[in-house]
């Protein structure tokens, strides 16, 4: 016996319960045309899933309520099971609101079917995950404080659902990554007698590097641990909680006994699979698994799906970029030519005194080799009316009592042509071509705030702040070998010595530059932001003290080559981290919104406090020690 199966992975509309109802029914009537018998949508399919605070109108719970009648009245001759917000508009959750649930449905016959126990018209999320860019319990009430209200076991809750296609063990999400949890549903499941015939598990899971990898692994160990099919649903779009916007790329399928896979689609787009499911726990109909990690090419993926997707949303369709003749800026033309095309994008070079015919050469080259629009605006006599009209500007209150002369210093004027382009020329030339202009910041400088406040931050959107510097090299050389075919971005941007060309102390042309070692640099600040238990200055203290600090943040390179002496390694760790802790983080709050494609993306996926810097105890200690040793030598 088969079950004539179809798996839909749709693009959600976030926050647009009808719309998405819309698809729905749509799917579910073609469905029904080609003789589908059960047809599985993806978690919070209805409403979408990370949208703030809309959780707490009442309005749309309502709408989203509705829209689930709606697709309950299509389930005739057909079993659809699909994600929604369930709702007790007797009870309330812990914050005093009326009660909601992150709910699995069944309908079939124009009728929903209710769990046995709860007597809901759907079953419970059992474990929400409160971690990353998760905040389930803020809104949702589980299924394990529902146990603990009412008495009953978790075993006599988590049940398979008897259907007319079969006996079918469903869970949401996080119910199957419960190797960190108390309580495994899937294992409750299998435990029941009797077993279920088939497993589902409908998800809205985001896209970081290396998702699919683990996805694949955990998903396929199940099926081969719980000898049945089982059936992964997840879908596309794009949603957001505000500071970090999140892409979701689907890659659903089906796994046989074997833990063998039969895929969906592509990443990122939305598509259906038919399939005949066989009941037989001894019928093979898969494929091995795939677990290969993520390229460059899956981040790239990731980013131009989401810039694409976040323009729909802000309703922009021209670009205004800043081109500086560096690698940061020549990839995000190139990355946004994609998406909206060289007619409606617009390269603006704002020279200074200290720019080099260098780097004015290559934007300039960039625009040709784009075909799009290309500007020089410059910005000396702007930066000398403004440094005119304060420098040396004598202040007093009114009453005359105090006074002061107000000097502004040489990194000051650094940060007024900074500002000067982006407030200035940029975001009137956006306002004149009708359209967004970008924050270029990548992540090693979003971690450290090497970039200027109100300066080139700004911007609408941060497409590049989830990439570590080196990486932004990886994915330009692929964007001209793979995506373009020829050289789009300048060899020579890409060759060129990293510089904000703010003073003559950053003469790209005499090889001047940042302060920052990127090959280095990069790998420690992976630590501090990305390590799931990040690390801190004691850690990295120590472990140059031990000699394992280049293995432990696998640095291909001499420490002691980099800092010579030990006092240099702790001016250098520490500069850092000051700005880490300290005004950098104060420039990533007042950021643009950054597309997350790794762990811990600046913004929600990473939430930070502003509570000064700080040293630990033991990383002074460590400190002296070696300082004193270092000056007994």
């Amino acid at each position: 016996m088969n079950i004539k199966t179809r798996i839909e992975q749709l693009k959600v509309s976030p926050r647009n319960p009808f719309k998405n109802t819309e698809k729905i029914i749509k799917k579910i009537e073609l469905a029904k045309q080609d003789g589908i018998e059960l047809i599985v949508f993806s978690e919070m399919v209805v409403p979408g899933y990370l949208i703030g605070d809309e959780w707490e109108r009442l309005a749309f719970i309502r709408e989203c309520q509705n829209c689930g009648e709606m697709i309950r009245e299509a389930s005739d001759n057909i079993t659809v099971i699909f994600g929604n917000v369930g709702v007790d508009w007797e009870k309330h959750n812990e914050d005093g609101r009326v009660r909601k649930y992150n709910a699995l449905f069944i309908a079939e016959n124009r009728e929903f079917i209710h769990h046995p126990v709860t007597n809901y018209p759907f079953l419970i999320k059992t474990l929400l995950p409160n971690y990353r860019e998760f905040d389930d319990s803020r809104h949702f009430f589980d299924l394990r404080k529902f146990a603990l209200e009412n008495a009953k076991t978790l075993e006599e809750l988590v049940i398979p659902i008897k259907t007319s296609v079969g006996l079918l063990g469903c869970v949401l999400c996080e119910d199957a990554w419960d190797s960190d949890y108390a309580v495994a549903p899937l294992k409750l499941l299998a435990n029941h007698t009797p077993r279920p015939d088939l497993f589902i598990n409908i998800s809205c899971s985001p896209f970081t590097a290396n998702k699919n990898h683990k996805r694949n692994r955990v998903f396929s160990n199940h099926a081969h641990n719980l000898k049945r099919s089982f059936i992964y649903v997840n879908n596309t779009g794009i949603q957001n909680n505000g500071k970090t916007i999140f892409t979701f790329d689907g890659e659903s399928c089906v796994y046989d006994t074997n833990g063998h896979t039969v895929e969906c689609g592509a990443p990122f787009e939305e598509c259906s699979l038919s399939i005949d499911i066989p009941m037989d726990p001894d019928e093979s109909f898969g494929k091995p698994v795939s677990l290969k990690d993520d390229g460059i090419d899956m981040l790239y993926k990731a980013i131009n799906y989401g810039a694409s997707e976040f323009m729909k949303l802000c309703y922009g369709t021209r670009i205004t970029i800043g081109a500086s003749g560096g690698i940061d800026s020549a990839l995000s033309a190139a990355i946004y030519s994609r998406i909206v095309g060289p007619e409606n994008l617009l390269l603006v070079n704002m020279p200074s005194r200290y720019n080099s015919n260098t780097t004015i050469s290559l934007a300039k080259q960039l625009a040709e080799n784009l075909g799009c629009f290309y500007a020089e605006i410059p910005i000396e006599d702007s930066v000398n009316v403004t440094t005119t009209q304060v420098d040396n500007l004598t202040i007093s209150n009114i009453a005359g009592n105090f006074s002061e002369t107000l000097k502004l210093t040489d990194f000051m004027k650094e940060n007024v042509q900074a500002r000067d382009r982006s407030s200035r020329i940029l975001a009137a030339a956006s306002n004149a071509f009708n359209s967004l202009f970008t924050c270029n910041a990548n992540k090693t400088e979003f971690t450290v705030g090497y970039s200027t406040l109100y300066g080139d931050i700004c911007g609408f959107l941060a497409i590049l702040a989830d990439l570590w510097k080196l990486e932004v090299y990886e994915m330009s050389e692929y964007l001209n070998k793979e995506i373009f075919g020829r050289e789009v971005i300048p060899q020579g941007s890409i060759d060129l010595v990293p510089s904000a060309e703010l003073s003559s102390a950053q003469n790209v042309d005499e090889g001047k530059g940042d302060p920052l070692i990127y090959p280095y640099h990069d790998k420690l600040f992976k630590s501090w932001v990305e390590w799931w238990n990040r690390a801190t200055p004691e850690e990295a203290l120590e472990w140059y003290i031990n000699g394992s600090l280049a293995q432990k943040i696998d640095y291909n390179g001499d420490i002691k080559a980099l800092f010579p002496t030990p006092k240099e390694f702790i001016d250098d760790l520490e500069r850092w981290w000051k700005l880490y802790q300290g005004m950098g983080l104060a420039k990533r709050i007042q950021a643009p919104p950054v597309i997350a494609v790794k762990r811990r993306a600046f913004g929600f996926d990473k939430r930070e406090s502003q509570l000064g810097v700080r040293f630990s105890q033991k990383y002074i200690q460590l400190k002296n020690e070696l300082l004193a040793r270092a000056l007994n030598k």
